[in-house]
């Protein structure tokens, strides 16, 4: 990786029994399964031998196993404005149930009753990205997928509705960065499952 021009690393935790039933996870402090717990060890080895500046991770325990589990605990700061979306009332909902009684409902367009707008979690975005342009350095994120999402679209200069383009599975791992220059944000890896 370059250190002219930064990458920043970004890593969704490991599978939870939550994401499997597909229950939108926000501030829920679900353990990894066994499967996430594998599948973050894997992460671990693909990213073995990498440098990074600073390495993030969401207080929330599915992502700081995650992190622990890579093998970057050790070095690892946490970071508030890492948490998922605050569902507020949708939290432990599927999608379905929410469509079924408000159709056309888009969680980044209008949020969580209860919970956050996507004004506040671009302000949380924001403020992330302000911390690792800061670095002006390669640095390693762990979050959850709304939160990372979202922090994709900011970071391409988009608003909140543009990270529904984004889909992202658990246990995966993406790369922001720049094409030519600081100007030009892009993303350079999405969605990878390490084998």
């Amino acid at each position: 990786m370059s250190a002219a021009l930064p990458v920043v690393t970004l890593v969704r935790h490991g599978e939870t029994a939550w994401t499997v039933t597909k229950q939108h996870t926000g501030l829920s402090d679900l353990p990894l399964t066994e499967r996430g717990e594998a599948d973050a060890r894997r992460l671990g080895a693909r990213l073995r031998g990498q440098r990074f500046a600073k390495v993030w991770t969401s207080p929330l325990a599915r992502a700081a196993r995650t992190c622990e589990l890579a093998g970057f605990a050790a070095v690892a700061e946490r970071d508030a404005d890492l948490v998922e979306w605050d569902y507020g009332k949708y939290e432990g909902r599927t999608s379905a149930e929410i469509l079924a009684e408000r159709p056309g409902w888009s969680l980044f367009r209008d949020g969580c009753p209860g919970g956050e707008t996507p004004a506040h979690i671009a302000a949380r975005a924001d403020r992330v990205l302000g911390r690792v342009r800061g670095c002006g350095a390669d640095v390693l994120l762990f979050s959850s997928a709304h939160f990372l999402r979202v922090l994709t679209a900011r970071w391409l200069g988009l608003e909140v509705g543009a990270a529904a383009l984004f889909v992202l599975g658990t246990a995966t791992l993406s790369r922001l960065a720049y094409e030519h220059g600081l100007a030009e944000p892009v993303v350079a890896l999405w969605n990878e499952c390490p084998p």
